[in-house]
């Protein structure tokens, strides 16, 4: 999580970090991000469940989810939930920062590296 922390903060105000599903909702519920990067698999709450709790819960915030899942399942089920985003760990300094841009602009980016995934818009 250093290194993602590290590489985010050179180009985005960093406003919290957690460990696990539940500390992600309530931070999210909490501090309001424009963006939250999670994994799928977390203790306590996977990523999805959080995703769908957040969603249930109205916190208007894009959920990108930075995972080493190369599974189109997950990737669809990930994006039914109303994710924003979808990038593999292995691409993250080469893909992340534009997952977030995009995001910001209110569409949805799936890594090219993800099987069958495409930038969408």
């Amino acid at each position: 999580m250093a290194e993602l922390v590290s590489l985010l903060r050179d180009q985005v105000d960093v406003v919290g970090t957690v460990s696990d599903g539940r500390s992600l909702v309530e931070a999210a519920v909490r501090l309001q991000p424009d963006v939250v990067i999670t994994d799928i698999s977390m203790p306590g709450m996977n990523g999805i469940d959080s995703l769908r709790t957040l969603k249930a819960s109205r916190v208007v915030t894009k959920v990108i989810f930075l995972t080493m899942y190369n599974d189109s399942e997950l990737v669809s089920e990930a994006l039914r939930g109303g994710a924003a985003g979808f990038v593999l760990k292995q691409a993250a300094g080469e893909e992340l920062m534009t997952a977030i841009d995009v995001a910001l602009q209110g569409r949805v980016y799936v890594s090219p590296k993800v099987a069958g995934g495409r930038e969408r818009g």
